[in-house]
């Protein structure tokens, strides 16, 4: 706790992700729920050390392997509509972990969460994040993040922080009836999606919403 004080002074102040908040407030996010756990989780433990000084920039930074930590703006723009559109938050499944910085936002505002990520060494990273911040409603798995974690499934929503090229079939199926998945589609071009089940039926409903830019949905596992 002593190391989460220290690293919470100067350019990681409580101003300074106050500051941040303005912004998405600004630019549409009105989930004040959300909002709180943005302001109160540290960004900048989710990056290295050189890059801590841009932790609450509205910006995606890297953070090595290809991979990026999500824009602030989109990390809570899809937590607001899992929240919004899930009748049940009690089973949740993320695919890709990443930094662990969506997945330390989810796990404060759903009852348990699964979390997939195909890059060993991320993993290792987000668990130990995971533990300094005392969030043991998550699970960690490294897997190929289109298959998803069907044991642990159906899931009443599922997020996804890679792009496929189109909807995967097994997240669709780890859906439990009236489930919610939120996701980024496309190749070239990118839009959030939401794809909801119909009740406990086969049938899915598919709304296409803004354009974004996330690192594309791949397969196999790097250890």
């Amino acid at each position: 706790m002593d190391r989460l004080k220290r690293e919470g002074l100067g350019m990681t102040s409580q101003r300074t992700r106050n500051r941040l908040i303005q912004r998405l407030r600004e630019e549409g996010i009105t989930n004040e729920t959300v909002l709180d756990v943005m302001a109160s989780t540290p960004r900048h433990l989710f990056l290295d050390e050189a890059l801590a000084v841009r932790a609450y920039e509205d910006t995606s930074l890297p953070i090595g392997y290809g991979q990026t930590i999500s824009q602030p703006y989109i990390v809570a723009r899809m937590t607001e509509l899992l929240l919004s559109r899930a009748k049940s938050l009690h089973r949740v499944l993320e695919v890709g972990t990443g930094s662990g910085y969506q997945t330390a936002i989810l796990a404060r505002l759903v009852d348990n969460l699964y979390s997939v990520e195909r890059i060993g060494p991320l993993l290792d990273k987000a668990r130990r994040r995971m533990r300094e911040l005392g969030l043991y409603n998550v699970e960690l798995r490294l897997s190929s993040g289109g298959f998803g974690w069907p044991d642990k499934g159906p899931y009443d929503a599922i997020l996804a922080a890679a792009a496929p090229a189109s909807v995967p079939a097994e997240l669709k199926e780890q859906l439990a009836p009236n489930g919610v998945l939120v996701l980024p589609i496309g190749s070239d071009r990118q839009h959030l999606t939401i794809v909801s089940r119909r009740d406990d039926s086969e049938q899915f409903d598919v709304e296409r919403l803004e354009a974004v830019r996330f690192v594309p949905l791949l397969g196999g596992v790097v250890r």
